[in-house]
């Protein structure tokens, strides 16, 4: 039956009509409700300007697209397929007379991929362009260059509810000028709404079926609950029981459920029944839910997050944008007035982002970068983006495709990537299934990436949940029948899967979608062969266990992981790993399977790189040489190395003398006290003579390799190092002439007038100290002098005990003055000792007097 309800965006229809038959490019902005997605195709689809052409209608999730094609068929009497058909991932419902279709985001690609013209198709449309997704920047940025060079009649409109209209404008600008923007106020009924912050330690599930029931007690009509995820509905929906939901039947709805139960969830409740449909951001935009007057926000999404540091996407649950809160809120007063609950307090409110973040900020580029060398652009910048994809995560997309055989040497997409390019997989995922193909192991390689594609089949009633993937081969296998205790199967994702798998091995076989290939039978697979399958999709993601008792891993790209603990892999000795939750130093793994080592052997040999390492171990004290066989960082193979390069050796024992040089000076080295005492007798002459060498801890070990190399022959140990002439080694740094002049300078002993010779200490650079009893310089007038008379000593002048009683650079002084003060004080105590009255004439002693005397 035809639909004649009038909804606010008809009267903008006439003004659109006149703008795309003036110009190729226009924006539509209208709020949802307004009638934009079901209304404008059907009519801009008899224009004149598309001459017979078809129109293509981008919708960002699968739900979205079939939803809006079956109800654009309905309204013009008519079955989908016919004059509005369908295509998503896995799914296809056009004819020869299709003239609508509407397509998600990832079908446009593979449409310019076999044909960069787009010849049967006068416009397209990208509906809902506020949510931003990767494939719909990445599809206008497309369709603008084929517009631009192929194409110039080409129609192009950009429909948002909430958008800067002006930014859009100026993107699909032509020699005309910005595009002409045409905007619909909608209609919307009055919403009250009421905050409703969790309470304290309460978990967003408990809030959410508490107020579940209030608005059940309280409003009419149905009701709509956003929630991040399907994990969220499942439990919320467990709670959902009791006398207050007679009458009502809860729903959920996301992007993976059955066609039946999508539907069930968007028709009319039926009479005298209530029906609560919990959702994800799926029902933001597109998706008209009949009935509904009551929305409640949990006001929170989850979003995939790319971790270039990792290689990682994970998924994140954060909090909505105001435009998405706005967004839900509306769904409320779409067809009467309605209320909106918010989980959260209103004070809150502006705190959150004015919208929501693009996805090409935050996600993987592999896919956009193999769609757009599928289609020749290696530089993303020639391109027209509301932002341009960032330059470092780009580079990586394209070394991570590289890495898969999808680009040769010189960039260029290979035959390989315009496989991989032609599959509805990310590109790892394709080069999985088109190896797999390749090797006869294509009915497990498809089923791999279908379960990697879809929601987890695995559900776990209260035990830790396992990671082994081939639980899940076996799974899809057996048709989802499990033996293992505590396991409970998603039947329904067993038969998505199953769905998907025979989809993607009917085209990487060849065959189209249409094809009645058997290649995914699961009979013809193995499950011991899912580890060496998924270390094809993630080469970098090979782990191998580290020591310990704990099952901790080392990935190949250098990060770490580990497993939950009583997982049933604990003792796999390589893995190959493809999902990860958390973050550094060690995320935890969620899904993998063993790989042995002839695997990797065999599927990455080539990769595998050969290095010697001389090294020197503070353990041990020593030199450790060693042959390595490395694939990324991960250790494959090691030997111990007998006849390393002698020079390689060298320059390691260098090294380790240059650190312990750092931390704890000349002191960390085994000198021996001649050497020590030369070294400071030579630092001495430099500090009162620059052309002498310098011999201070960063200039010796600046210079280590010059003087103590030719020393170290054959040395691989600390302990060895005692052995080492340093003595000799410092000699080397003075010619012949310096070391002759050495003792003159900077003499080792001096002889004081009792006949002794008294070893200097030039510990102080700038004022060597000659210690020596008191009495054994009776007669000497003046202090002593080194370096050739330029500097005096510092004297020390001990008592008989040896303990300094004076220290001076003045001896003629000390005689004067301060000599009598210690004699009065000292002569009592040691009696048998001379204390003269006049030093400068007493003969000086090294001895006492006899006893008695």
């Amino acid at each position: 039956m035809r639909d004649t309800t009038t909804l606010p965006i008809d009267e903008i229809i006439p003004s659109l009509r006149a703008a795309l038959t003036a110009r190729t490019v226009a924006v539509l902005e209208a709020p949802p409700g307004a009638g934009k997605t079901t209304r404008v195709p059907l009519a801009l689809v008899n224009e004149p300007w598309l001459a017979g052409a078809k129109v293509v209608m981008l919708e960002p999730r699968r739900l979205a697209a079939r939803a809006a094609a079956s109800y654009m068929a309905s309204t013009i009497g008519e079955d989908v397929g016919q004059t509005v058909g369908y295509r998503v991932r896995g799914e296809s419902r056009i004819s020869k007379q299709t003239r609508i279709e509407v397509v998600t985001e990832g079908v446009l690609a593979r449409m310019l991929s076999s044909d960069a013209a787009l010849e049967d198709i006068g416009l397209v449309i990208f509906d809902e362009f506020h949510e931003r997704s990767l494939h719909a920047d990445l599809g206008l940025a497309l369709v603008l260059e084929t517009q631009r060079h192929l194409r110039e009649k080409l129609r192009v409109l950009v429909m948002s509810a909430t958008l800067d209209g002006v930014a859009v404008s100026a993107l699909l600008a032509d020699a005309r000028g910005p595009a002409p923007v045409l905007r619909s106020e909608g209609r919307m009924f009055p919403i009250e709404t009421h905050y409703r912050a969790p309470r304290r330690d309460e978990r967003v599930e408990a809030t959410t079926a508490r107020v579940i029931r209030e608005a059940l007690d309280a409003t009419e009509g149905d009701v709509l609950v956003f929630l991040p995820g399907a994990g969220e509905q499942r439990r919320v929906a467990e709670r959902l029981t009791g006398d207050t939901m007679t009458g009502v039947r809860v729903h959920t709805l996301h992007g993976s459920m059955p066609l039946a139960e999508q539907d069930a969830a968007l028709a009319p409740a039926r009479v005298g029944t209530r029906k609560v449909v919990l959702s994800t951001s799926v029902a933001e935009t597109s998706l008209t839910v009949a009935g509904v007057r009551v929305v409640i926000d949990c006001g929170l999404s989850r979003v995939p997050r790319y971790d270039a540091s990792a290689g990682l996407t994970r998924l994140h649950t954060v909090r909505v944008s105001r435009a998405s809160a706005d967004q839900r809120r509306g769904r409320a007063g779409r067809t009467a007035p309605g209320v909106s609950y918010r989980l959260w307090d209103q004070h809150e409110d502006h705190t959150l982002l004015p919208s929501t973040r693009p996805e090409i900020v935050d996600a993987d580029l592999s896919s956009l970068a193999l769609e757009l060398a599928d289609a020749g652009i290696s530089d993303p910048t020639t391109l027209r983006w509301l932002d341009v994809p960032r330059a470092g995560a780009f580079a990586q997309a394209r070394a991570l495709l590289a890495q898969l055989g999808a680009l040769d040497d010189a960039g260029r997409i290979t035959p390989h990537g315009r496989r991989m390019a032609a599959l509805p997989l990310q590109p790892r995922l394709a080069h999985l299934a088109i190896t797999a193909a390749a090797r006869g192991a294509l009915p497990l390689g498809a089923a791999i990436a279908a379960l990697l594609e879809e929601r987890d089949i695995v559900r776990y009633d209260g035990l830790p949940p396992q990671s082994d993937m081939r639980l899940r081969t076996e799974l899809l296998r057996r048709d989802g029948a499990s033996g293992a205790v505590g396991v409970a199967v998603d039947r329904d994702g067993v038969r998505r899967v199953r769905q998907t798998a025979d989809d993607l091995a009917r085209r990487a076989a060849g065959g189209g979608s249409g094809s009645s290939s058997r290649a995914s039978s699961p009979e013809l697979w193995d499950d011991a062969d899912t580890g060496s399958l998924l270390a094809l999709a993630y080469p970098d993601r090979v782990a191998q266990r580290r020591s310990g008792a704990e099952p901790r891993y080392l990935l190949r790209n250098g990060s770490g992981a580990v497993l939950a603990k009583h997982d049933a892999l604990h003792d796999a000795p390589y893995l190959a790993i493809a999902d990860l939750e958390g973050t550094s130093p060690e995320a935890r793994i969620v899904r993998a399977a063993p790989i042995t080592l002839e695997e990797l052997r065999e599927d990455f040999g080539a990769q595998f790189v050969r290095v010697q390492l001389v090294e020197w171990n503070e353990r041990t004290k020593a030199v450790r040489a060693r042959k390595r066989t490395m694939l990324g960082a991960l250790v494959i193979e090691e030997v111990m190395w007998s006849d390393a390069d002698p020079e390689v050796v060298l320059q390691t024992v260098l090294e380790a003398i240059r650190a312990q040089l750092a931390r704890g000076g000349i002191e960390a080295l085994p000198f021996s006290q001649a050497a020590l005492r030369l070294r400071e007798r030579m630092a001495f002459v430099h500090a009162h003579d620059e052309s002498w060498p310098d011999v201070s801890v960063a200039a010796l070990s600046a210079s280590l390799a010059e003087w103590a190399g030719p020393y170290l022959d054959g040395v691989r140990t600390w302990a060895q190092l005692a052995s080492v002439d340093w003595h000799d080694a410092l000699q080397s740094l003075m010619p012949w002439s310096q070391r002759s002049a050495l003792e003159r300078l900077a003499p080792t002993h001096l002889e004081v007038p009792s006949g002794s010779r008294i070893a200097l200490d030039y510990s102080e650079a700038t004022a060597p100290v000659l210690a020596v009893k008191l009495q054994e310089v009776f007669g000497w007038s003046t202090t002593p002098m080194v370096m050739d008379g330029r500097v005096s000593l510092t004297l020390q002048l001990l008592s008989p005990a040896q303990r300094p009683v004076q220290v001076t650079r003045d001896l003629a002084g000390f005689w004067r003055s301060s000599y009598f003060e210690v004699r009065k004080e000292l002569r009592g105590r040691y009696p048998r000792h001379p204390w003269p009255e006049d030093p400068l004439t007493a003969e000086a002693t090294r001895r006492a007097k006899p006893r008695g005397t």
